[in-house]
């Protein structure tokens, strides 16, 4: 591809106007990922040939690539408004998905319908659209009919489990959950949906065992160690939790899992840890999603009873450092909203954490 592209710059150095040579150099390095030169290109081709519906297209498409969504709406809107192809208008409707202009994106798609009725891809962005419009009976009526013309998608498959979940009919998402493990057996969010239908069933057993794929797919899910580690606490199961908060800990530092190891010693009375954990966590911050103000709180309040200091680099930097994170969160309505009844520690925080995953 390098000789090609050389090639044609070479043609273009000599023949400026040889549009021919222009167009094909604009699609390579697009094809390699040179968006920026690919659009130049584009661009300048757009000068000359202003009704040029594949142009328009083509500048939509880089647009896209490079997230500018605006202005690939209005390349891929230039372009239909020349020629209405089921390509340009897919594509419109895949941008106005993207700016969540769900009404629009419906009628893009439906444009493409009326060419090809069998266009899954179509269906199932459908059933986005209707989804985020809380039109929950069309949304799964499209999802359904995703999954019908394309068995093996996994998310059409996934979005119907959602839907069938969230009205109770855990029967059917399970049946949704596994058709997607079937397909992708590394789906961590499928093992976690299915995961909080065992633990609201009382299939402890099950849900721990999918709950530990979960993690092993997909170390980042922070819900699956606050859900494992709930259902470890009330089955007294403390030595098995504790070694993989651990072990996930070492991998990478993360406030909440601080937190929630904080939450497994304070269980077990062991206050030194706690005080240790609960530091860390107001330490880690960035990556700490319960309430900064309430975890402080918890700490001091420990600390006093206990008579317990954390280790003398991490009350430094509390000390440095914890008081303009409260500063910070205290002008932010949204969390001083969250956080009335949050002192009490784990299990009152955790009350919402058996929500199924959403894409």
């Amino acid at each position: 591809m390098g000789g090609d592209i050389e090639r044609l710059q070479e043609i273009l150095k000599q023949d400026p106007s040889n549009f021919q040579a222009r167009r094909e150099l604009s699609i390579i390095l697009a094809n390699n990922g040179f968006n920026e030169e690919a659009l130049g290109n584009l661009k300048y081709l757009e000068k000359y040939f202003p009704e040029d519906a594949e142009i328009a297209y083509n500048i939509g498409i880089i647009y896209e690539k490079l997230k500018d969504y605006d202005n690939a709406e209005i390349a891929y809107q230039k372009a239909v408004s020349i020629s209405p192809q089921a390509d340009f208008y897919y594509n419109l409707g895949e941008v106005f998905v993207n700016l969540r202009k769900w009404n629009e994106g419906i009628q893009a798609f439906q444009e493409v319908l009326k060419t090809d009725v069998n266009d899954g891809n179509c269906y199932f962005n459908l059933g986005i659209c209707y989804l985020n419009l809380g039109e929950t009976k069309l949304a799964e009526d499209n999802f359904r009919k995703a999954a019908e013309l394309n068995p093996q998608d996994l998310y059409a498959h996934f979005y119907l489990g959602n839907i069938y979940q969230e009205q109770g009919l855990t029967n059917f998402a399970e049946d949704c959950y596994r058709k997607v493990l079937e397909i992708s057996p590394d789906y961590s969010w499928a093992y976690y949906n299915l995961a909080s239908i065992a633990y609201q069933n009382n299939n402890i057993e099950e849900a721990k065992s999918n709950l530990l794929l979960t993690i092993e797919y997909n170390k980042q899910d922070i819900d699956a160690y606050k859900l494992l580690t709930k259902i470890s606490i009330k089955d007294n199961d403390i030595e098995n939790i504790l070694s993989i908060l651990h072990t996930r800990l070492d991998y990478e530092e993360n406030g909440d899992l601080y937190y929630i190891l904080a939450q497994v010693y304070k269980h077990i009375g062991d206050a030194e840890n706690c005080v240790k954990y609960l530091s860390l966590s107001v330490k880690n911050y960035l990556t700490l999603t319960f309430p900064i103000k309430s975890v402080n709180a918890e700490l001091e309040k420990i600390k006093d009873e206990s008579g317990i200091e954390p280790p003398e680099e991490i009350e430094e930097y509390n000390s440095d450092e914890g008081n303009d994170i409260e500063d910070e969160e205290e002008n932010t309505e949204e969390n001083l909203e969250n956080e009335e009844d949050d002192e009490e520690g784990y299990d009152d925080i955790e009350s919402d954490i058996t929500e199924e995953k959403d894409i």
